[in-house]
């Protein structure tokens, strides 16, 4: 092989044993998830709102950001179920770019992926310990889910990752709720054989081990939109494409169907400041259509403290360094837009 093995890392459980969770975190953890599959499974009428930062980089400006958006659940949890995006893991079309806080150098420049594994456990236990919420994160990597399968409350499966077979295998033994994003290419078909496959059950191998899992009855659909040949952003979260949807979901007879709309990338074209007027759109067809009210659960919003976006090494403080992201002012006002649309 073209490749050299530095060192074998830390197993999960290791990493669990050097940085535990308490029993309040556990506690949290199980309700959160138990609200969110009331919500999935039509016991609750609370619409679900994914919203942060397009990549989370920065501990600090994380943490300020999600401590915010729980002073804002006070005002608005009754109507909306708020889940923090701390997405700490960030694809990349070429391989190159800035891939999330696992691949960060330390200080030498030279990366250290087992600091990287403990930083993005830390983040997520940091934002349950003080604001209550379970977060979601993208499952980039399938085989590093089990570092954090104790601490998650929502998983996505992004647009580049839904056809590939051990990400549709391991969603099916995730016991949270999982998005399965349309392809870049736009399929509805791809996507909605995906969550066949995540809903049933599979033995594979998984870490080495053979792995038998149970089915995800939760594994749903997220429309992000997609790009054409030429590389053009098509969104797809119009009314006929939503209907066009609930038609093909109704055919698939797939367990709980429910879609999540992605506000940003081939949605906006990702510009972010587009994001609140695709929720009105798509929040006036709902209302007027009981089908459809009963699939769109909830949004995926792309939001920051500041405005826009930076490149990495700029410094801005709560700015983001991958897609540009709606700022907090403007955040502010979409929650609560949506809290009296519902």
């Amino acid at each position: 092989m073209n490749v050299y093995f530095e060192k074998k890392l830390a197993i999960p459980s290791e990493v669990k044993e050097m940085y535990p969770i308490s029993k309040a975190v556990q506690d949290t953890v199980e309700n959160r998830r138990n609200e969110l599959k009331y919500i999935m499974d039509g016991k609750s009428d609370r619409f679900i709102l994914i919203i942060g930062p397009c990549s989370a980089d920065v501990e600090e400006s994380v943490l300020d950001y999600t401590v915010r958006l729980r002073k804002l659940y006070d005002e608005v949890g009754e109507k909306i179920f708020i889940i923090p995006r701390v997405f700490t893991n960030k694809p990349r079309t070429t391989g190159y770019g800035y891939k999330g806080i696992l691949h960060q150098p330390d200080p030498t420049g030279k990366t250290d992926l087992f600091k990287g594994i403990i930083a993005t456990r830390e983040m997520h236990v940091k934002v349950i310990e003080e604001t209550g919420f379970t977060s979601a994160d993208e499952m980039l990597y399938p085989e590093n889910y089990k570092y954090l399968d104790d601490v998650l409350g929502y998983v996505s499966v992004g647009a580049r990752s839904v056809e590939n077979q051990q990400h549709r295998l391991t969603a099916s033994g995730v016991d949270v709720p999982v998005g399965m994003k349309n392809p870049t290419g736009g399929d509805f078909n791809t996507m909605l054989n995906a969550i066949k496959a995540a809903q049933g059950a599979h033995s594979f191998i998984y870490r080495g081990w053979a792995a038998h899992s149970m089915g995800n009855p939760y594994a749903h659909a997220i429309l992000r939109g997609y790009s054409d040949f030429e590389g053009k952003s098509i969104p797809n979260y119009s009314y006929e494409h939503v209907v066009k949807l609930n038609e093909m979901y109704q055919a698939a007879e797939l367990q709980n169907p429910a879609l999540i709309i992605d506000t940003n990338h081939g949605n906006s074209g990702k510009d972010p400041f587009k994001q609140p007027e695709i929720i009105k759109e798509v929040m006036a067809y709902r209302k007027d259509n009981p089908e459809l009210k009963k699939l769109i659960r909830g949004f995926m919003v792309e939001s920051y403290i500041e405005d826009g976006n930076q490149k990495v090494g700029e410094g801005i403080y709560g700015k983001s360094i991958t897609d540009a992201c709606l700022g907090w002012e403007k955040t502010e006002k979409l929650i609560r837009d949506l809290a009296e649309m519902l």
